[in-house]
């Protein structure tokens, strides 16, 4: 049965005194990981991500630590999540990256200016979280009810959250969409949105339309792509 499963987890990330604390120390992400594998009763981990970039130290450190992992066999592959395009290139040439997670959908787009771009070019999967924008594309169950009859998307006869997942599909072979249930109901429309085909015509018109919705997605205060730079490796010195 193992052998059919592809689990992947993350390290890199804890709380203090109800704080959340981004730690890309190599001795946290050694122990995050060895804790994983022993509550998970496992020998190892497929894909292993950084939860988050720690911006006080270089990348390189982190993936550093990670590569010994994959060489002693207690992960297989490494993954990063919500990495600048920089940070990624950086982390590539320590040891390839296997996928990248970020959150894109329909109207949560900044991803594509540089992030995807970069993914596609290294040939790093891309790992779709909130495909649905945190279930404000899943919300709207009247709003396909009242769209005019001519209306395309009417007459795909699927729901609005099968045509947001359907969107992210069609965006390429190397992008895996995670959208997260708490239904078996949800769980089998979402599968169903495999099967809901768009052609170009109509992304584009998906495009458009979404295209009116702008703005950031969050405060300045949360850890995004556009702020997880590290320092250069040239200015990290260990401890003796």
């Amino acid at each position: 049965m193992r052998e059919r499963v592809e689990l992947a987890t993350k390290c890199g990330v804890n709380f203090e005194n109800g704080k959340l604390n981004i730690d890309g120390d190599p001795a946290y992400i050694r122990a995050c990981c060895e804790g994983s594998l022993k509550r998970l009763g496992v020998d190892y981990i497929d894909l292993y991500y950084l939860h988050r970039i720690d911006t006080t130290r270089p990348i390189e450190v982190a993936v550093g630590e990670l590569k010994k992992l994959v060489e002693e066999g207690k992960i297989k592959y490494i993954g990063l999540s919500e990495a600048s395009a920089s940070t990624i290139r950086r982390a590539h040439a320590v040891h390839p990256i296997t996928a990248v997670q970020l959150e894109w959908s329909m109207w949560i787009r900044d991803a594509e200016e540089e992030v995807i771009p970069t993914c596609r070019e290294l040939g790093i999967g891309i790992v779709v979280y909130s495909p649905l924008a945190k279930g404000f594309l899943s919300s709207g169950a009247k709003l396909v009810d009242n769209m005019s009859e001519t209306d395309f998307r009417k007459g795909k006869g699927c729901t609005t959250s099968q045509l947001a997942l359907a969107w992210v599909h069609h965006q390429g072979n190397n992008v895996c969409p995670i959208p997260g249930t708490t239904r078996i109901n949800n769980l089998e429309q979402n599968i169903e949105a495999l099967a809901v085909k768009l052609t170009a015509e109509e992304m584009a018109e998906l495009d458009e339309i979404a295209s009116s919705v702008k703005g950031d997605r969050y405060g300045p205060e949360m850890a995004t792509w556009r702020h997880e730079e590290t320092p250069p490796l040239s200015s990290w010195k260990v401890d003796a």
